[in-house]
């Protein structure tokens, strides 16, 4: 069965027993060590004499530039403790810090010049992040062996499982809904499930669901001021607007002018209302009454 999709069994450790302390992440059956760590345990990671070895390391956190948004650096070292700790003393906007290596010291430098060249092209085309890199490296830095090379395109393949798990969606790509603008929204939707929300002061939004975002389509309105003093997510809707997703209109509403993904229905209902919202009854099924917890319960064959 070569399409075949099999469980994955991550482990995760946490060195000091604590949940925010420093936390190590192996697949079964991988090599790869992912540690984890914040600037309180950074100490503890540079101390780790795993990573007086070759690997990569990624630096991440808000974008002190782009309110809203998400920086990131990507490197790659012999040592990745000398390099890291260099790294992050010259950024201030790092809140993460993760260091990849292997636990039989088996990545060559040409290895992880390679995986850093392909992590970095990978995050370019996933469009999640703003990279700190000034530049991509070199096109000389991915020239390995075709052996080598299927060894470390495997190597990527366990870490796009397992960055996701330990909080980092910098290579995940984004959701076709929101990825292929240049083919009209009906048209690269049209397999999926829509739903709306039509205001009765004339707000009108519809969204498809993905991958486990909801996306909110281009054309979409958002209530301008509904008057309403409670809401989690002004903060976000204010990015929305700062950043140009949200333009206002003649009508004293705002449309998006491309399509967002939020992380659940609730924080896409929130900034369409101008309100904290459940997104799960908000939301209908395009064309009836149903409501998105309906058809969330239709799904489990229950309802």
């Amino acid at each position: 069965m070569p399409d075949a999709i099999f469980g994955r069994t991550i482990q995760l450790f946490l060195v000091d027993g604590t949940p925010n302390g420093l936390r190590k992440a192996t697949i079964h059956g991988w090599t790869g060590l992912t540690f984890v760590a914040t600037d309180a345990t950074f100490a503890a990671l540079v101390a780790r004499p795993e990573l007086d070895r070759t690997g990569v390391y990624v630096l991440h956190g808000p974008d002190p530039t782009k309110s809203g948004a998400t920086r990131a650096y990507i490197g790659s070292a012999n040592s990745v403790t000398e390099r890291i700790k260099q790294s992050a003393g010259k950024r201030a906007f790092w809140e993460t810090a993760i260091a990849v290596t292997t636990s039989d010291d088996d990545l060559s430098k040409g290895h992880v010049e390679y995986l850093e060249a392909r992590l970095i092209e990978m995050a370019v085309a996933a469009k999640r992040v703003e990279l700190d890199n000034g530049t991509q490296p070199a096109g000389h830095r991915r020239r390995l062996p075709e052996a080598d090379q299927a060894n470390m395109e495997q190597f990527l393949l366990n870490l796009q499982v397992i960055l996701p798990v330990i909080g980092l969606d910098l290579l995940k790509p984004q959701p076709k809904a929101a990825a292929q603008t240049a083919i009209p929204a009906e048209q690269r939707t049209a397999q999926d499930v829509h739903f709306e929300i039509n205001h009765k002061a004339g707000a009108k939004a519809e969204a498809v669901e993905e991958d486990g975002e909801f996306i909110v389509l281009e054309g979409s309105q958002a209530l301008k001021e509904s008057g309403f003093s409670s809401n989690s997510y002004s903060f976000l809707k204010n990015t929305l607007i700062v950043s140009g997703a949200l333009v206002p209109t003649a009508d004293e509403q705002y449309t998006f002018t491309r399509p967002y993904a939020f992380n659940s229905p609730s924080a896409a209902a929130a900034v369409v209302l101008d309100r904290n919202a459940n997104g799960r009854t908000e939301w209908k099924v395009k064309g009836s009454k149903h409501t998105y917890a309906d058809w969330k319960l239709a799904q489990t064959g229950i309802g």
